[in-house]
Parts: structure tokens; sequence; C-alpha cells
């Protein structure tokens, strides 16, 4: 709150606070839920959101967008934990990535998100989703025996038999399974407009709806109908908690044992990499969203998710971004300023210090069901079908980053996407950096925008198609930049021109001659016509 002045804040306190209380409902389910994804513990979620809340929004650069543990990180911590060898040595990561966050923050990295082609960012989403989807369905059916916390779906043990796909399904619980298919049903209904249309229903948000649900189904079955109970092992488990004291000796604090250890910079490195990313990318959409139409500073809010990161992993909490869920929430209920993010995290520390109990009722399914509905809006079809409409160059790297994503890693799958676009990206400045008209024995080259050596090849292939006593004219008007090894082409061809008696005529390109070396090519505004020239391939 440091960028207005105290009274502007002050001015927006009855949309602000009722704003702050259906962030901090949609936020509860969330934080638990993807702590859950990430294989740790339900308070790294809610320590994660409170940061979030409580630190970040006041060094925000922006007014409107709520911070707090990320779906799009769950696979990158659900990995590191395994790897590092735990909770204590991932917080290290996470403090080491906000720092590496406050430093692209001063370093003014904040137009980083440009640099990503939409394609790879777009197909880093969808296999994120997919990914959320396939490691909570054990959990949405009761069964999470084996739910692994690996990055891909390539199976490292071949044992798989029927036998053992048998013995999963016996162990799936009636109960979670109608609580997860019973929380779907509700959010779906709450996202149409039978719901929206009701303002008072509308004002309750669907993921604490399924959450009520979820524990009032629990409540009344464990007493009518034990066996379609839920088991304690399907249910939240938080410390129990009662005061600031007690809350403060149940926190997680960072190993920095892990220091020497090198997978812990690149656990680093990633989180930084993509949280800043995501947070970007969702900073852009929530200015596209502000009903004010306000900018945000992308440096500032870099700054203020390290800090961030910094806080939450030397607290135990799981590594953060701007979400874009939370905060169209926010602007949904009215928020006019980052106040409501404010009063959202205090809640959230009030209900861990008070309300443990309360939250230890909910059953893991709910949660489930929340992510894989969230996992199934960042891969659903018409995602796919969109970007195919978009033409094979937007097409390829996004399903290439899909597949790569899910057959490594998240920072292998992004690297390999990445290069596909790139490859893309060379080959239409490739085709499009010079073009060749003709019409008759008259013909026009045009250089095009920035034509460097990797068109080299290109131009010979087009100086080639000028057949004997030919005219050219070679026009360098649209291009900003010629490289030397293009000019070097160019000016061989005009030695070697009368030979096969063509006629050259240079319009507007620097750095070449036409009797250079004696050659006898020589200007001449015959056939100058531009508006006559048809295209030839």
């Amino acid at each position: 709150m440091l960028q207005k002045h105290f009274g502007y804040y002050l001015r927006y306190l009855d949309h602000d606070i009722p704003a702050g209380l259906v962030v901090f409902l949609v936020a509860v389910p969330l934080c638990l839920g993807i702590a859950l994804a990430s294989g740790a513990p339900p308070m790294a979620g809610v320590v994660s959101g409170i940061v979030g809340g409580v630190v970040v929004s006041i060094l925000s650069g922006s007014q409107l967008a709520v911070s707090g543990p990320a779906a799009g990180l769950t696979v990158i911590v659900a990995a590191a934990i395994e790897k590092l060898g735990g909770l204590e040595q991932l917080l290290v990561a996470v403090v080491l990535a906000g720092v590496l966050q406050l430093a692209m923050g001063y370093l003014k990295a904040g137009v980083i998100g440009a640099f990503f082609p939409s394609a790879v960012i777009k197909g880093m989403l969808a296999a994120i989703g997919l990914i959320l989807i396939m490691k909570q369905l054990p959990h949405a059916v009761g069964y999470d025996a084996e739910a692994e916390s690996d990055l891909s779906f390539v199976e490292t043990d071949s044992s798989m038999s029927l036998q053992s796909i048998m013995d999963a399904l016996g162990a799936v619980s009636p109960g979670a399974v109608l609580v997860s298919l019973g929380s779907l049903a509700i959010m779906i209904l709450w996202e149409s407009q039978i719901v929206k249309s009701r303002k008072r229903l509308a004002l309750l948000p669907g993921p604490l709806v399924a959450v009520t649900f979820g524990v009032a189904y629990n409540f009344i079955a464990s007493h009518l109908t034990p066996s379609l109970a839920i088991a304690s092992q399907h249910i939240v488990n938080l410390p129990a908690i009662f005061g600031p004291i007690e809350f403060g000796r149940k926190l997680t604090f960072p190993d920095f044992g892990a220091l020497a250890n090198p997978s812990t910079y690149v656990t680093a490195a990633t989180l930084a990499l993509i949280a800043s990313l995501e947070t970007l990318l969702s900073l852009e959409a929530i200015d596209k969203l502000d009903p004010l139409k306000r900018t945000a500073s992308t440096n500032q809010e870099l700054k203020a998710q390290g800090v961030g990161n910094i806080v939450s992993g030397m607290l135990g909490g799981l590594p953060m971004t701007a979400v874009i869920v939370r905060a169209s929430a926010n602007i949904d209920a009215g928020a006019h300023t980052k106040v409501s993010s404010f009063v959202h995290g205090v809640l959230l520390l009030m209900s861990a210090m008070f309300l443990a109990s309360v939250l230890n009722l909910i059953p893991l399914a709910c949660l489930a069901s929340i992510l894989l509905l969230t996992g199934y809006k960042l891969a659903k079809p018409t995602l796919f079908k969109s970007v195919y409409e978009k033409g094979f160059d937007q097409f390829a790297p996004f399903v290439v980053t899909v597949v790569a994503i899910l057959a490594t890693d998240l920072l292998l799958g992004m690297a390999i996407g990445m290069a596909v676009g790139l490859f893309f990206v060379l080959r239409a400045n490739y085709h499009e950096a010079i073009t060749l008209t003709r019409d008759g024995n008259n013909y026009l080259l045009r250089l095009q925008k920035d034509v460097s050596f990797l068109n080299k090849a290109l131009l010979r292939g087009y100086l080639a198609r000028v057949e004997e006593n030919g005219y050219l004219i070679v026009d360098g008007a649209k291009a900003s930049f010629i490289d030397q090894d293009i000019l070097e082409t160019l000016q061989d061809f005009i030695k070697a021109a009368a030979d096969s008696g063509i006629t050259v005529e240079l319009k507007n390109v620097r750095g070449l001659s036409l009797n250079g070396g004696g050659t006898a090519a020589q200007a001449s505004s015959h056939g100058s016509g531009d508006e006559s020239f048809s295209i030839s391939h």
C-alpha cells in the first residue's frame, strides 16, 4: 500500500473488505489443494497464502493481483521435494528463487515474459493441467497409496499389470468418489448461468460450496452409513493449533545444508523463472480485467514476489506467484485496491491460528476435485482447437511443448518447446526476408526487414532463377539491416552478371557498387515499374 495516499485505500473499504472475504473463501481450499498436489504438508500451502496476502500485497505493483501458491508450480515442487530429500531442503530453493526474483526486479527484467512464444506458454499450461489431472485422480477416488510426485507420464516401472490395476480398483473409496463427483457437479453448476443470474448465490465461491458439501457429507455418512464415510487418512491433517505462539511452533524452517547440493540451485533457478513468467502473464491478464484500467509495474511486481518467496521459504511456505484465479475472483467481487488481498491474507492467518480443527474436517477428495477442474481448464479441448486453427507454426510448438513436458520434466520440456518455437520464427523470417517477383524477363528482388547470413542460401536460390539477358532490380528500401555476407553474395552476382547478359539495377542498397571489380552490368531505368510484377515461385 505504498504507492497511493492512505486516504485512497480508505475510500474503497466498503468494496475491498467484502472482496477480501470472498478471496479468502476461494483461497482456503486452493492453498490446501495445491499443497496436496505438491506432496507438501497442508500448512505449507496456508503459509504461502498468508505471506502472499500480508506481505506481497503491500509491495505489489498491482492493485488487484492476489498472490499465493500456484497450481503451475506443483509439478516442480513435487519433484523437488522428492529429489532434494524433503520440504526443509525445498525451502532453501524457495528462498534462493526469491533472491533471484528480487535481483531480476532491480535489473528491470520485467520484460522477460515477452520473449516466450505464446504457443510455448500455452503448451506449458496445458501440460501442467494434464499432470494435475493425472496426479489428483488417486486422491479423488480415495486411492493414493501409489500417488507419485514425478513430472511425467512415463512409467519407470514396467511391472504395471492387470492384477495391479484390479488392486487399485479394489482400493477405491466409494465415499471419496461420491464427494469428488458431487464437488465437481457443484463447481460446474456454480459456473453456469443458472447460478450467475442469482446474485446472492453467485456471491458464494463454488469451491467453498463444494468443500461445505464434502464436510457435510462425511459428517452425515460417518453417523448414518459408516461404510460410505471417508477414512481419516483421506482428510486434511493440519497440526492442532490455537493462538499465535502455537502457530509459530508449527512452522517448518529451511535446512541450509541443502546449499551443498547442486540440485538446489537448479531448482531455485527453475522456480524463479517459471514463477516470474507465470506472475508476469497473470499481471498482463489482470491489467486487462481491471475496471479502472490501471497498469501494474512489472519490475516492482518481481521485487514483491522475490520478497514474498524469501519470507515464505523462511517460514515453511510453498513458492508463490500472482494467481489469475484468485485475482479474477477478487475483481468479480468488486475489489478496487490491494486492501482486499491484504484482508484475505489476514483472514488466512486467523483461520490457521484458530480454525485448524475446522479445516481438518475437509476431505482430500474435495480439494482433488478443485484441482481436477483447474487442470481441465488449463488443458481443455477448446484450447487445442484454438491453437490448431492459428496454423501449423503455432500448433507444432504447442504440441511439442506438451509432449516434451509429459515425457521429461517441466524445464527440459520448456527448452524443447522454445527450440521448436525458435525454429518456426527463424523459418518465417527466412522466407519473408527476401522475395523475388517476375514479369517476363524482368525481375524484382526485394530485401525486406533484417536480412542476415541465414538468408544467404535463399538469396543464392533466387539469383539462380534470373535467366540470361534478364533485367534485375535489387531493392533494399525496406531493409533496416543487410548482413555483409548478403552484400558479398550480391556483389559476386553483379560481377558475373555480364557473362550472362544480365543487367542489374540497385535501389537503396548501401554498400554495393555496380562497377566495382570492372563489371559490365550497369544501371538502367528499364522495367522499374514494380506494379507490373507478378509473384513467381
